[in-house]
């Protein structure tokens, strides 16, 4: 499979399930209607797995520009072909989030509040700050990419490639996915990366669904500019931490 394909293709599918399961737990009338966070948050890491197992072996599995930016700041991937992943991801967020649009319509419908029917797309702070609400996406990308560099750093410096997980190699990214959304996702619903955050968004401004309310574009840089931020200072301080890199 080509590495820009398994990119878009991994993307969707992460955010099929990841958007999905929020879905699932706030919009009315679904099985899962109130399962709450740790429903969610697992969901996710689970999400990110599937999507790893996937594209992993093509693509290195970035699924997150914040990734690619990482990756290419420590040489580790190439300048040149990061854009395209970048667009990859992006698309793949875009379609992973029309098809939880198709998948949920129903109960799009049947469900009210403005609010509700815009979790399902893009992140939002669950107290509007934001200086806050930005320190937060810098922290939970930081602790994304620099535990990444120490789950894959060893072959990284060798081999200098991108991650290229195995499907027991996941796991850990999993858990780490895992452990961000329970610990540090309570204030902004850490979007952790811009493509995630971004495609569904641009679904939500343009889906013909009734009473949907506002995309909130006002808020939408935070979870672009925060990761990106968080990316470049984890990248930074494994290149001093691990100077032969």
């Amino acid at each position: 499979m080509n590495a820009y394909i398994a990119e878009f293709i991994g993307t969707a599918i992460m955010v099929l399930l990841g958007n999905g399961v929020v879905a699932n737990v706030v919009l009315k009338e679904t099985k899962g209607h109130n399962s709450g966070w740790i429903v969610i948050t697992t969901a996710w890491a689970l999400a990110v797995f599937v999507a790893v197992v996937v594209a992993g072996p093509y693509s290195g599995a970035h699924l997150n520009p914040a990734v690619t930016l990482a990756l290419s700041i420590t040489h580790s991937f190439e300048w040149a072909k990061a854009p395209y992943y970048i667009m990859a991801q992006i698309s793949g967020a875009i379609t992973g989030s029309f098809l939880v649009w198709l998948f949920y319509k129903d109960h799009f419908k049947a469900t009210d509040d403005k609010n509700l029917k815009a979790a399902p797309f893009a992140t939002a702070p669950a107290i509007p700050n934001k200086r806050s609400n930005l320190f937060s996406e810098v922290l939970g990308t930081f602790i994304l990419i620099f535990v990444i560099f120490y789950i894959t750093g060893g072959e990284l410096g060798k081999e200098k490639t991108p991650i290229g997980l195995g499907s027991v190699g996941a796991l850990p990214v999993a858990f780490l996915v895992w452990v961000i959304g329970l610990s540090l996702g309570g204030t902004t619903g850490y979007a952790i990366n811009p493509a995630r955050d971004l495609g569904p968004r641009i679904v939500h401004s343009l889906i013909p669904m009734k009473g949907k309310g506002s995309s909130n574009w006002s808020y939408a840089w935070i979870p672009i500019v925060g990761p990106i931020i968080g990316a470049t200072l984890a990248s930074l301080l494994y290149l001093f931490l691990n100077p032969n890199f």
